[in-house]
């Protein structure tokens, strides 16, 4: 079938309607009532010959068809909507769209975002903060950069650099702190990935202890945490060097452990802009730049236990 057959105001509803899993919302956005986005949908169903949602007792849901439809419709919406932006503010910048991990953003991305701009001075870039859980389609993301093992469904990742974790915490603590057995005494703040102080206990050479501390979802919750006394922090310390340098935390032991690393991924169906090529080619070229371990710290014991990156 012909694009050119299917109704245009039959697949926007049909898109947001599958977008916000519901017709009375798919109505508020597009500025029409519910019933004409059931009756658009189901113009588009006749039209395709196939059944696009299930209608529940309380909602809809996506078919297959459904399912295979909304991703091809949802990223051709948003790039309509970026392209005629640029003509709506009278210029003919690209527009690039990139979440990343709190951490990362602000432990590396922003103080280097200035040279972006003077390269590439045509590009409006758009940043996007999260605590490392986002949807790329959805948010309308064409680059994520995020922590882990650069194993996601459907993307493409490509490394970053590696992000070993390692304890912090304020410096009055760090003082007391003679060998990593002394952690046991302490409360450990821990994020959402529950294994991490036990990896660090393992590459320290010891039985890991029981773990009592606050749980935060963020890398930079838990630093300002410990910053003001809560306990010690395991973090990726690449990325918290300025709080290290101006001694808001301290990182005690010369020891490290990897429970992943950061990456740069996009969705495999998107198609690469010059936009998105300028983007990925700059950030490989400043972490290629940068030295490979970042070493600000002055209050921090020696070990003879061999790091893990």
């Amino acid at each position: 079938m012909e694009v050119s057959q299917l109704p245009l105001n039959a697949l926007r509803a049909f898109e947001a309607s599958a977008r916000l899993g519901s017709f009375t919302r798919a109505g508020l956005e597009l500025r029409v009532t519910q019933t004409a986005i059931s009756h658009q949908v189901r113009a588009l169903e006749e039209t395709l010959g196939t059944v696009l949602f299930k209608r529940l007792p309380r909602g809809i849901s996506l078919t297959d068809e459904g399912h295979a439809l909304l991703p091809v419709l949802t990223d051709a919406f948003r790039r309509m909507s970026a392209t005629l932006s640029q003509f709506e503010e009278g210029n003919y910048k690209e527009i690039l769209t990139i979440g990343v991990v709190g951490t990362f953003a602000i432990g590396w991305l922003l103080p280097r975002l200035k040279t972006f701009k003077q390269k590439h001075p045509h590009v409006d870039l758009r940043l996007k903060t999260n605590n490392n859980r986002a949807d790329i389609l959805l948010d309308g993301l064409d680059f994520f950069i995020r922590f882990g093992d650069g194993a996601w469904t459907g993307t493409t990742a490509v490394h970053l650099m590696d992000a070993p974790l390692s304890p912090v915490c304020t410096p009055l603590i760090a003082a007391r702190l003679e060998s990593p057995r002394d952690l046991a005494n302490e409360d450990l703040l821990r994020s959402y990935r529950i294994d991490e102080w036990r990896l660090w206990f393992r590459a320290a050479g010891i039985e890991p202890p029981s773990v009592r501390g606050w749980m935060f979802d963020s890398s930079r919750a838990l630093v300002e945490a410990a910053a003001q006394g809560a306990g010690v922090a395991l973090v990726p310390v690449a990325m918290f060097a300025r709080e290290i340098a101006e001694r808001r935390i301290a990182q005690p032991f010369d020891i490290a452990v990897s429970a992943g690393n950061y990456w740069l991924t996009h969705l495999k169906s998107r198609e690469e802009t010059a936009s998105m090529r300028a983007f990925r080619d700059w950030v490989l070229a400043e972490i290629a730049a940068t030295p490979s371990r970042l070493d600000p710290v002055a209050e921090r014991r020696p070990s003879s236990v061999t790091i893990e990156s």
